[in-house]
């Protein structure tokens, strides 16, 4: 049968006939005879993968490129061409010259399309219909379009009983400025774990900043076929929780000054009928002001009751505004607002002090948000966010303020992990996004529990730690396992040639620069040399904690093979159960179907997993713990800030939380250029804060911002939107 279109019909019509012939079962193909400027994605798309005659939906499209002929098709034409070739290559070679080049370069353009072209070339599956397949109920997912959902903590109260899964930390050696590829060794190593060895399997990553993604790294959706899709909709807003951080942080930003101004302006007697207002002639106070009172060790509930030393000591927060640590927070590298000052209009009355921002990520909610196990455990910990000291020596808190009921209906639904899939349909959770290097750099024990319920007994949940072992990995054992009670049965420690070489002595990587040649030619000396020290030393970091190691060599183009086997051999020399070179990036599952059997091995060994310390340990004592052990110091030095807050942290009851140090990613030592294994060093600590809401303490070591900066050339010159078909192009 021949449909017949008029001349210059819409894009709208055509796609209505489509779909017309979708839903007709009397029609079991499609042969889109079009002129090409009527061949659009939309068009393409709106046509059903199996009554595509000719091959040509990005869907059919994107797995023949990927390799999967089980469930794709070559279009007939470039079936014959190929079979032309195969026949008389030679011949045609020898006849047309340039010609036949240029067919080649017109076949193999897919070699060269970017992460954003190959997301789009496959469609995913409705999100409801990835939700049915894991497991979800209807009732347990709130869709947020076709693509992604936010999953329900209710999950959790029906699966109690089913016994969790494999638990699989992905880490890495220290890396180069431009990242090793750990997430998108993790989305390769589940799809590769679904779709060849058909175990059931879940991603946990984290959800990227827009710090970064604007400025030098781009997105953070792994890369190849290895990615989650849409990757547009996963680097950008997403379900909004960064977002969510942002409100809830500077609310508490702006009730600090706010409470600051009103003290310094009122007396008491007016602090108190403001802040205890007549409603219809009656007086009362709310929950979180009764909270108040009785941690002061006021319990009376009748605020006529109250004597006026009593409603001086409950009005008064009394902050100290050279001792507040909180601070506002926006989600862009903005290196002007790291120091600011506020309070110059003539309404703030001279309340006018210094402060800064963070970028979102650093938010103390970010990393709560991430290590919370139910609403209420997240609200609890907002509640008990220190946000500064009195003049007397005392903490205030977020419940102090008043304002902590308030941020837990801001983070309401920010606590529910977003559900997305990879290019081949396997599952992800994409949940929170603390930086490793100044929080604990791991996505939620939220997602974590969840996917590890519905992946079941001899099912597989893969999640990423940022950074290196040195930094990520041991945040993930001493904060992240001590607050979600779970333990790992095996870590993958991602390296790369590049890397490898950086550490055995190669010239400095810097992002946006043309790689030196030590790193495009072929150099065993170099390899060998940062296998035996930093691949070395992160091995022997994740052995501390009793786990087996698999070591993931990320394979790129630019790599020989005599590279690739020596560090197969020398990691496994060095105590890895097994060395893989993975070539996910280019073929997806399939080219990380050895390191899913190798991981797959080592997860059904016993594991013996240890906490580096006891958590009881003197605060000094858990610092240098972790500078010897981790970071290979001789031992550690304190300024003498660092040793008065120690003992403030001791005074106020702080001394047995877990440490979280933030300290440079780019080195195991505090000294970014020192590459390998750095030996003979003290590590200096030139300051230590308290996160008392997330439930850690962490030492500030050397110079760390928690505020980047945009390059020269950020990301975003490349980064642009077509305003009639609203594809983004250059977002990675």
């Amino acid at each position: 049968t021949h449909i017949c279109l008029t001349k210059g019909c819409s894009e709208d019509e055509v796609s209505k006939e489509l779909l017309k012939l979708n839903d007709d079962p009397r029609v079991h193909g499609v042969f889109l005879h079009l002129p090409s400027t009527s061949l659009t994605s939309r068009v393409l798309n709106a046509l059903k993968p199996e009554k595509d005659v000719d091959g040509i939906t990005d869907l059919n499209m994107g797995r023949l490129v990927r390799g999967d002929l089980s469930n794709s098709f070559v279009p007939p034409i470039a079936s014959a061409v190929l079979d032309l070739l195969e026949k008389h290559g030679e011949s045609l070679l020898k006849e047309i010259g340039p010609k036949f080049s240029i067919s080649l370069s017109v076949a193999y353009f897919l070699c060269f399309i970017s992460d954003i072209e190959i997301s789009r070339a496959q469609t995913p599956k409705p999100v409801t219909q990835l939700a049915e397949e894991i497991g979800l109920l209807p009732e347990e997912l709130e869709a947020y379009g076709r693509n992604k959902a936010k999953v329900r903590l209710s999950l959790l109260d029906r699966l109690h009983s089913q016994p969790d899964g494999k638990y699989v930390l992905v880490a890495g050696i220290t890396p180069t400025p431009l990242g090793e590829g750990k997430s998108t060794v993790t989305i390769g190593l589940v799809q590769a774990m679904s779709a060849h060895l058909k175990h059931n399997s879940f991603a946990c990553l984290r959800q990227p900043s827009q710090g970064p993604t604007f400025g030098v790294k781009g997105g953070a959706a792994g890369g190849g076929y290895a990615q989650v899709i849409p990757m547009e909709e996963f680097n950008l807003h997403l379900t909004g929780d960064i977002h969510a951080i942002t409100a809830a942080n500077n609310l508490v930003a702006a009730a600090i000054d706010a409470r600051m101004l009103h003290e310094a302006t009122q007396s008491d007697k007016a602090l108190f009928n403001r802040l205890v207002p007549s409603v219809n002639g009656v007086r009362s106070f709310s929950p979180i002001q009764i909270s108040r009172l009785r941690r002061l060790g006021i319990f009376k509930t009748d605020p006529a009751a109250l004597s006026m030393q009593e409603i001086s000591t409950f009005v008064r927060l009394d902050l100290d505004p050279s001792k507040i640590t909180w601070q506002r927070v926006v989600d862009t590298n903005d290196r002007f607002l790291r120091k600011i000052t506020v309070g110059q209009a003539s309404t703030e009355k001279g309340q006018i002090r210094e402060t800064g921002f963070d970028i979102a990520v650093a938010s103390e909610i970010m990393a709560i948000l991430a290590l919370a196990d139910s609403l209420e455990d997240m609200k609890n910990r907002l509640a008990r966010m220190v946000v500064g000291t009195s003049r007397s020596g005392q903490p205030v808190t977020a419940e102090d303020l008043g304002v902590s009921g308030a941020l837990a209906v801001l983070m309401k639904d920010a606590i529910k992990p977003t559900l997305m899939q990879t290019l081949e349909g396997s599952p992800v959770f994409v949940h929170a996004g603390p930086f490793a290097n100044i929080a604990h750099g791991n996505s939620s024990v939220l997602a974590d529990k969840l996917a590890l319920k519905l992946v079941g007994r001899d099912g597989f949940v893969v999640t990423e730690a940022g950074f290196g072992a040195d930094i990520g990995m041991e945040k993930f054992f001493n904060i992240k396992c001590r607050a979600s009670g779970l333990r790992p049965n095996v870590v993958v420690l991602v390296a790369t040639v590049r890397a490898l070489k950086m550490h055995g002595g190669g010239p400095n990587v810097s992002a946006g620069a043309p790689l030196p040649r030590e790193y495009i030619d072929e150099n065993l000396s170099l390899v060998a040399g940062g296998c035996r020290s930093n691949l070395k030393k992160q091995i022997q970091i994740a052995h501390l904690f009793g786990v087996p190691v698999v070591v993931a060599l990320n394979v790129f183009k630019t790599d020989t093979q005599a590279e690739i086997d020596l560090v197969c051999q020398i990691a496994k020399e060095c105590g890895a159960s097994d060395a893989v070179p993975c070539h996910h990036w280019a073929q997806g599952g399939r080219g990380s179907v050895e390191l899913a059997k190798a991981v797959d091995e080592a997860a059904n060994r016993p594991s013996n997993f240890q906490f580096l310390y006891n958590t009881e340990m003197p605060i000094v004592e858990k610092i240098r713990t972790i500078a010897r052990k981790v970071y290979g110091a001789d031992d550690v030095e304190l300024s003498p800030e660092a040793k008065s807050k120690i003992d403030y942290y001791n005074q106020q009851g702080y001394g047995s939380l877990p440490i979280c140090m933030a300290k440079t990613h780019l080195s195991l030592s505090h000294m970014p250029e020192k590459k390998g294994a750095p030996t003979g060093f003290v590590l200096p600590i030139r300051d230590v804060r308290a996160s008392v809401g997330a439930g850690f303490i962490y030492p500030l070591v050397g110079t760390m911002s928690t505020m980047p900066g945009l390059p020269t050339r950020p990301c975003f010159y490349d980064i642009d939107l077509d305003p009639v078909t609203e594809e983004i192009t250059g977002l990675f």
